[in-house]
């Protein structure tokens, strides 16, 4: 009777191997793992929004609109819960995803105030700042990228036959992906031209008397 048991067993793993199983396992988890990474970043990120706000506010305090308005998309951002059940549920990706949308447009203006304030363009701080933001914009880059790839191998697999089968028997479904609109505008890192200042423009010559 134990041996029956064992060959069963054995039979079993085939199968189960066989017609993908193991397969939709092993990327389910190389998507929950992408999926983090992108987490990560984005949290990266948000830690840094703090100090960057405080370092504009010594120089451009009068910009209240802007920095209110990267302070409440931050907190928007980080209030959207971010737990494993957000890979099955396409209305809460998106939602995740706009609000970190909007928080990189947010950045961006915060960003581009510099411009107006030499003395903050040429901050230390801010210029450390803004170079940990821009390495973590790439790195969210990589990583949603990352995750995009795991999406689309995990769904290929389960729509293909057999596996499909072993998917719906064991409540696997097509998971939601990031969407591509507006997604070069979001994906790139906002930048600050460090070069020096334009030289002003040279004053005409004095006109000469006439005698």
């Amino acid at each position: 009777m134990r041996f029956y048991f064992t060959g069963l067993l054995a039979a079993c793993v085939l199968a189960l191997s066989g017609c993908g199983y193991n397969t939709i396992q092993t990327q389910d988890e190389a998507v929950t793992a992408a999926w983090s990474e992108v987490v990560n970043q984005y949290q990266r990120r948000a830690d840094l929004i703090p100090n960057l706000v405080n370092v504009v506010k010594g120089f451009a305090a009068q910009e209240q609109k802007v920095l209110i308005g990267v302070t409440e998309a931050r907190a928007r951002a980080t209030s959207i819960q971010v737990t494993p059940e957000v890979l099955n549920d396409p209305e809460a990706l998106r939602k995740f995803q706009a609000a970190q949308g909007e928080l990189s447009g947010a950045l961006k203006s915060l960003i581009a105030i510099s411009e107006n304030y030499p003395e903050l363009k040429s901050d230390q701080n801010f210029r450390d700042l803004q170079a940990q933001l821009e390495g973590t914009e790439n790195r969210i880059a990589v990583a949603r990228n990352r995750y995009i790839e795991a999406v689309q191998t995990f769904n290929a697999t389960i729509r293909r036959f057999p596996v499909n089968l072993t998917a719906m028997l064991f409540g696997h479904d097509v998971k939601p992906n990031f969407t591509v609109e507006n997604e070069a505008e979001i994906s790139s890192p906002p930048t600050v031209d460090f070069g020096t200042e334009p030289a002003a423009p040279a004053e005409a010559p004095a006109a000469q008397p006439t005698g």
